[in-house]
């Protein structure tokens, strides 16, 4: 039974690996498109935004089979409810990836270059995502530690985006719809990582049965 069991979580750590894979490429997708003011790169994110909601709805069969079949002792009940909860940060990853890919469509043909630091943000997000994935397949508590800390850096890109567009706006107020525009984009791009954070506290959650949050006072 045992042996059956095992074979079902490297099966669903497989899976995982797919959904984030895909989450990792829309990202790349949209960044690349953003830049490169690549429009019908922009219109190939939404269908793989539905690859990864079609993931979602697997992987939760297959933990609520789990569940249900196994009857999972403590630590196999950790991982499997990380991985729910991993799930539903993964599809809003996707989301958030085609949220940006829409507003590209709005830019007129302009890029994202004027404004560098979004470029690293998208960098920083996919790292975080594919780090707090390995991390959860790895059991990697160092690594998870890491992709929390890591939120830090986007966090502080996202303020110099806050910068260059305050800088762009007063030297070109023409430019304002556009300034907004990146500004959504990168307030997206902020989300991912706090989704990226979210997957590595859960990660830390399946190894130690405890939160991160539980621990700040």
């Amino acid at each position: 039974m045992r042996n059956r069991f095992d074979e079902q979580l490297a099966i669903l750590n497989r899976e995982l690996i797919e959904m984030g894979a895909l989450c990792e490429e829309v990202i790349s997708m949209a960044a690349n498109a953003l830049l490169t003011g690549d429009t019908e790169l922009a219109r190939k994110v939404k269908p793989l935004g539905g690859e990864i909601d079609q993931k979602e709805r697997t992987i939760e069969a297959m933990c609520l089979k789990l569940l249900l079949q196994q009857q999972p002792v403590a630590r196999d009940l950790r991982q499997i409810s990380a991985a729910l909860k991993m799930i539903t940060d993964m599809e809003r990853i996707g989301d958030q990836a085609e949220d940006i890919s829409e507003i590209i469509g709005f830019l007129n043909g302009r890029t994202g270059r004027d404004c560098a630091p979004i470029g690293e943000m998208a960098t920083a997000t996919i790292k975080m995502v594919t780090e707090s994935v390995d991390a959860f397949v790895k059991r990697d508590m160092e690594l998870a530690d890491a992709v929390v800390e890591y939120d830090d850096v986007v966090d502080e890109l996202f303020d110099q985006v806050k910068t260059s567009l305050i800088g762009m706006i007063a030297k070109h107020p023409q430019d304002g719809e556009y300034a907004l525009d990146l500004l959504m984009i990168a307030k997206y791009f902020e989300r991912i990582g706090d989704h990226a954070t979210n997957i590595a506290e859960w990660v830390l959650f399946s190894v130690t049965g405890l939160h991160r949050r539980e621990n700040v006072t």
